[in-house]
């Protein structure tokens, strides 16, 4: 079946039972399948170049499971969604048309109790927190804590041969980052092989959504990964207020644009200094850090917060920006911009950077495309996608941002993005605070019906942030899961690495600076 059949399948169910409609996230469509449906339909996705956004389980409300999985292809967004009776002891696995699905599936394992025909059902999550047949998003009490803690025994790929050694790096770090063990296989100095384990920060953050009102989980989403508070924060109201169909003023709607070009242009500046500082220029991070702290105090006297964790609430925004709050901000941009235009150049004159970023860390456009890179990552690397531009949400169509692409795969080309991203953004917000429309910046919410189901995806500075939810009873959340680019993008790191020498490890690693807090809930 081709993939456009499924997507008439969706709006066929839609009409009839009124339960095929995804609401939230612009043309989505939500289809139930059968056992034997579920593999054919991934198959039929990625034939037609369609991207994995998201896989879960989830329970409905008489207690049976099911596993859900977003797609997004040319035609839209496509949620499939398989029932599983009492006696199905698994699920057909993904994972070799969409190898992202892997660690997936196996966290569905660790938190569902959900286990996958996929041969590679290690641990994801558990790291032995809790007992094995435990499983915190159906159980209902704590697990009680063991009287001797005992650790797993994770089954590494060793790689045999001459002269190859194992490296174990972390999960504890040397500097101040989140714990992620590496184990690297090397002859000498190169690199033959990676292979990452993390869940080290698990959080609890999907059983404690559950535990929220469905008008009060903005805050909750809004800090599963710190650096991308606007975006999951963004998506959690977008997929609530598609619940109950709300409309939003159209300043509350720029506002919130303005602010999620303000995450992404903070992380930009302070990730281009940090590469150049992993490549032994200093000055790079000096000035970049610098850069960022002068828009971080202007964000914070214009809108409130540094980082806006509390500045997208259902129905809005919780704080409103005046005239003159807008006119300090476009002086601020405006500085910046200037002084970046003038880094650029050091940078793409410096021979020592250069010679450390050119040819490292590639990921060629073909294996980008067969391990689904998605993001900024991705469009370093030829895959031309970015939410904002294909599949825009309001304002964006109204904005129409330009895609930063590059196809060489390697260092230079993810900083050369980050770059050309941060000239978008400030060209965005400039026009953002110039254009602002007139009028409220908030609205009130009713609570959505008991049975709801929206989604929310907003590009955010990393990639692609996508939130299910699920309304429960009493207005609380019955289910919602945040689903972060990183899950895609760490397997990734492992080919990217292969034959660059051990010492580039961190530079490689930096110029992606992938989630751990995100891909760990």
């Amino acid at each position: 079946m081709a993939l456009q059949q499924w997507f008439d399948r969706a709006a066929q169910q839609s009409e009839s039972n009124g339960g095929g409609v995804i609401v939230g996230a612009p043309k989505a469509l939500g289809l139930s399948v059968t056992r034997q449906e579920w593999r054919q339909a991934a198959e039929d996705v990625a034939a037609d170049n369609g991207r994995l956004l998201a896989l879960w389980a989830s329970r409905d409300g008489n207690g049976e499971n099911i596993v859900r999985a977003a797609f997004i292809a040319d035609a839209g967004v496509l949620l499939l969604s398989l029932p599983l009776t009492a006696a199905e002891a698994d699920y057909p696995g993904i994972e070799l048309r969409f190898p992202a699905a892997n660690r997936m599936q196996r966290a569905v394992a660790d938190l569902s109790g959900v286990p996958t025909t996929d041969p590679d059902m290690r641990p994801w999550l558990r790291h032995a927190a809790w007992p094995e047949s435990f499983h915190p998003l159906v159980d209902p009490h704590t697990p009680p804590s063991p009287a001797i803690p005992v650790v797993d025994d994770y089954a590494f790929v060793t790689v045999e041969g001459d002269g190859v050694h194992e490296i174990p790096v972390g999960p504890v770090h040397a500097g101040t980052i989140e714990p992620g063990h590496f184990r690297f296989s090397a002859v000498g100095e190169k690199v033959l092989r990676l292979e990452e384990r993390l869940g080290y920060a698990h959080k609890g953050i999907e059983r404690r959504f559950t535990e929220f009102p469905l008008l009060s989980g903005h805050r909750l989403a809004a800090r599963v990964s710190g650096d991308s508070s606007v975006a999951y924060s963004w998506a959690y109201c977008q997929a609530l207020e598609g619940m109950v169909a709300a409309r939003l003023p159209a300043r509350a709607i720029w506002l919130r644009a303005l602010a999620l070009e303000l995450e992404r242009l903070a992380n930009h500046l302070g990730d281009i200094g940090a590469i150049a500082n992993d490549a032994g220029f200093a000055f790079g991070l000096a000035q970049f850090a610098r850069l960022k702290e002068h828009l971080l105090r202007a964000t914070e006297r214009a809108l409130g917060q540094r980082y806006l964790m509390d500045f997208i609430v259902p129905g809005g925004t919780r704080v409103d920006l005046s005239s003159t709050s807008a006119l300090s901000l476009i002086e601020s941009i405006e500085s910046i911009v200037a002084e970046v235009a003038i880094l650029r150049t050091i940078y793409d004159e410096h021979a020592g950077l250069r010679d450390r970023f050119v040819g490292a860390g590639v990921v060629p456009p073909a294996l980008a495309a067969r391990l689904g890179l998605t993001g900024l990552a991705g469009r370093a690397s030829g895959q031309a996608f970015d939410l904002r531009c294909d599949l825009p949400c309001d304002p964006y169509g109204d904005l129409t941002p330009q895609k930063a692409m590059r196809t060489e795969g390697d260092v230079a080309a993810r900083v050369a993005v980050r770059f050309d991203e941060v000239a978008e953004s400030t060209r965005l917000m400039q026009r953002i605070l110039r254009q602002l429309p007139i009028g409220l910046n908030h609205v009130g919410l009713p609570i959505p019906t008991e049975g709801a189901l929206g989604i929310g995806m907003i590009e955010g500075w990393r990639g692609p942030v996508f939130l299910a939810l699920e309304a429960g009873g009493s207005g609380m959340i019955r289910r919602c899961h945040p689903h972060d680019p990183s899950w895609q993008n760490w397997p990734v790191i492992e080919h990217a690495v292969i034959d660059n020498i051990v010492p580039d490890f961190p530079l490689i690693n930096k110029s992606f600076n992938l989630s751990y807090s995100g891909h760990d809930l």
